[in-house]
């Protein structure tokens, strides 16, 4: 496996689209199929919104500081999956919004995902290089060893609560 970090990103990315892809063509009746898909999302999308925000940001933002703008805004747009992951692991499929919830979180991270792929990974590719991407590559890869997996577990809400409190 390479360990070009936004080889390591895009690779999360094309998971996390097959995912949503599965959950939008399991059909309306099926609740059990859309509980263990969701399931899927909301793991896939804790790990991959902690080594952004623990691994590639920080040092993007240290390495690249006129990408900082760009950065803040990820920040944010994760805060909001955050959010809706946190909320949708309390939920039943059978719940009258999870459908509606799922979906409004799968539009917002396709949003931030095309930014990231379209707009954002050239910039940081152009600016930093194919060494330094493999150094934060590596870097992403221990984080993803011991990333949380639910948002539930500590290490995720204090992501949570991080960001909460950078806001006020």
């Amino acid at each position: 496996m390479s360990s070009d970090a936004i080889v390591i990103l895009k690779n999360d990315h094309k998971e996390i689209r097959k995912l949503f892809r599965s959950f939008r063509g399991a059909g309306e009746n099926a609740d059990k199929e859309k509980g263990t898909i969701v399931e899927k999302i909301i793991e896939a999308l804790t790990v991959h919104t902690y080594i952004e925000n623990e691994g590639m940001y920080p040092r993007v933002r240290e390495l690249v500081p006129e990408l900082e703008d760009d950065i803040l805004e990820s920040y944010e747009e994760h805060h909001v999956a955050d959010v809706l992951v946190t909320e949708l692991a309390t939920m039943s499929p059978g719940d009258e919004r999870f459908d509606a919830k799922t979906t409004v979180l799968i539009e917002n991270v396709e949003h931030h995902i095309q930014e990231e792929e379209d707009e954002w990974f050239p910039q940081v590719r152009e600016h930093l290089g194919r060494k330094k991407l493999q150094e934060i590559g590596a870097e992403l890869l221990e984080l993803k060893s011991k990333a949380p997996t639910s948002p539930a577990q500590p290490s995720a809400l204090q992501k949570a609560l991080d960001a909460v409190l950078e806001e006020s």
